[in-house]
């Protein structure tokens, strides 16, 4: 199984986030997958799909989106509307019917998307409902190893301005999925940066955005004087075979694509 894996375009259809153009990256993103890894079985793309015109944003995003020779599966993330992304973008038939979380399974594997949107916060949650649809799709492939997709983490990643805005509870969602041996990676958006690790001894991965990075923690800085580093974005390729999992961070584009000056 391979899939290709991207994260936060903040797709605007119109404008640029602090001199960046978003509808750059994500064609660099597109047609660099297009040329090199056509042969994956799909895409997922985590989450903060828009920006700030939810009904032109979706519906400018989607055309970008078909572009793609594989399919694209999207996922809501803190900045993302469930409506409009349902009225514009394409989802599997077995999506939840009042969320955007749906599982995918493949040969031997089950691959689980979850909807962390917490409403009016950039933090996330998996309310109850959520989480008993979860429950009961870890149970039912108990045999299968599982890979989630989350966007928010729910664990401190020592990122201090992005660890104000993990997955509230997130202790309890770490109880639920320890409850089933069968969960065997965990996949991230939300933080904009590259990290790994383990938590109660689940492997888990972030990637960086498609649109702009977000600094490394040192030297310190807060929201309040937010500077994007001069760091290439990158998208991920992911290898599952047998239960063994191998990820590979792509450049696809220069830094400087899509800056405006």
């Amino acid at each position: 199984m391979k899939i290709i894996w991207m994260s936060d375009p903040h797709f605007q259809a119109t404008g640029t986030i602090d001199g960046l153009n978003p509808r750059v990256r994500l064609a660099s993103a597109i047609e660099h997958m297009n040329t090199h890894h056509s042969d994956a079985d799909f895409a997922i793309l985590s989450g903060d799909l828009v920006g700030d015109e939810i009904a032109g944003d979706y519906s400018a995003i989607a055309p970008y989106l078909r572009r793609a020779n594989i399919p694209v599966h999207p996922m809501v993330g803190n900045n993302d509307d469930r409506d409009g992304l349902r009225a514009h973008l394409d989802l599997p038939p077995q999506t939840m019917p009042d969320f955007i979380q749906y599982a995918i399974d493949l040969d031997g594997a089950r691959l689980i998307c979850l909807d962390t949107q917490k409403l009016g916060s950039h933090a996330g949650e998996v309310c109850s409902k959520r989480l008993a649809w979860l429950t009961q799709s870890l149970t039912e492939c108990r045999a299968k190893p599982v890979y989630i997709f989350m966007h928010h983490p729910p664990m401190r990643l020592h990122l201090p301005m992005q660890d104000d805005i993990m997955l509230d509870g997130g202790d309890h969602f770490l109880d639920v999925i320890g409850e089933h041996d069968n969960v065997k990676h965990l996949f991230m958006g939300h933080v904009h940066r590259p990290t790994c690790g383990t938590v109660r001894n689940i492997p888990f991965a972030t990637i960086g955005a498609l649109s702009f990075q977000a600094p490394a923690p040192h030297p310190a800085w807060e929201w309040d004087s937010f500077v994007s580093p001069p760091e290439a974005p990158h998208y991920g390729v992911l290898y599952i075979h047998e239960g063994n999992v191998t990820l590979q961070y792509v450049q696809f584009c220069a830094y400087d694509a899509g800056l405006e000056h």
